[in-house]
């Protein structure tokens, strides 16, 4: 640790509010503890937690990082004790509770992912939030097996275009929604076999239709919440799943019970940020065994939408809330 600085550079959130409060500042270089590796940041994945937590509306759990990032890629460059995975000079991508919007951040070993062959140090910071995500709640909760079907709301997102590769390649049917024509496009171009533009075409009616003969689908990825519950469970097949990821259109309504007890189906959802290192570890040990492979072989792999230096996070955020995107925005930290 002696050749680290003791200062570093990171993108603060000054006050809730809007992507202008997303400052720079200057932060000790934290040091890790027990188990976990320092990580000299390259480039670090935006989400959407980052702009509900820049909102005041999802705050840090209990001992982590204020600073918001929830995703990196870089090179290890010191280790805490205990740990015996990694060794300093290794390329990784690394999924954080916070604080990756910086120079330096530190995380669990369990939670780094060898950078896939091929890839450069941008498109793996592109890779942790949104795999974690879409393998818990896609194939863990949501059951998803080949040759089943499987509907993304917001497939244009960078959890649905994950989400839609990564079914695809494991031999589901999977269909979308988006709401403009170009991100239909996007969404059928990476293996979905029809994308529903929602502003223009009721999605329940547009699959029904396309699924005629055996209509409805088996898994359904949400994260748009309430308005479009009771038109899910409509969709949704004998035994079907829906997964909930988010809210974006509000966490409540009215729910009829009913097609959930005739056709036996199962809501569920979850969270990622806060579960413990142990449950993250499992599924970095699913991904590392089952996707990494597909990665590197360049059977799927991440969209990149926007690459911004980090000290334009603010505009970086606006871009996300915009949803004017497809894919992934990620800032570049450093050149490693």
């Amino acid at each position: 640790m002696t050749s680290l600085p003791e200062t570093m550079t990171a993108i603060e959130i000054s006050t809730p509010g809007g992507p202008e409060v997303l400052k720079p500042t200057t932060r000790p270089v934290p040091q890790p503890g027990p188990g976990e590796v320092l990580i000299r940041v390259a480039t670090a994945g935006v989400n959407k937690p980052d702009a509900l937590q820049r909102q005041g509306n999802y705050p840090p759990p209990p001992g982590a990082s204020d600073i918001p990032g929830l995703e990196v890629s870089g090179v290890v460059v010191a280790t805490g004790r205990d740990v015996t995975r990694l060794t300093v000079g290794e390329r990784v991508c690394a999924l954080v509770t916070g604080g990756g919007y910086a120079d330096y951040v530190a995380a669990p070993q369990e939670q780094c992912l060898p950078v896939p062959d091929g890839f450069d140090l941008v498109r793996a910071a592109a890779l942790p939030e949104t795999y974690f995500t879409v393998w818990t709640n896609v194939f863990d909760r949501g059951a998803l097996k080949a040759g089943e079907r499987l509907l993304v709301h917001g497939g244009s997102s960078g959890i649905g275009t994950t989400a839609i590769q990564l079914a695809r390649a494991l031999a589901a049917t999977v269909y979308a929604t988006a709401g403009t024509d170009d991100k239909c496009r996007a969404c059928e171009d990476l293996g979905a076999t029809l994308a529903v533009n929602y502003r223009q075409a009721d999605f329940k009616d547009a699959i029904v239709a396309a699924t005629a003969g055996d209509p409805g689908v088996d898994v359904i990825l949400d994260m748009v919440g309430g308005p479009y519950l009771a038109r899910n469970l409509e969709l949704l097949r004998r035994d079907g799943r829906l997964v909930y990821i988010a809210f974006l259109q509000g966490p409540k309504t009215d729910i009829d019970l009913r097609p959930i007890m005739m056709k036996r189906l199962t809501i569920t959802g979850s969270t990622l940020r806060a579960r413990p290192v142990a449950e993250k570890a499992a599924i970095a040990d699913a991904l590392l065994e089952t996707v990494w492979p597909l990665l590197g072989a360049g059977t799927i792999g991440p969209v990149i939408d926007t690459i911004l230096p980090l000290a334009q996070a603010a505009d970086a955020h606006a871009r996300l809330e915009s949803s004017d995107h497809i894919g992934k925005i990620v800032l570049k930290v450093a050149d490693l």
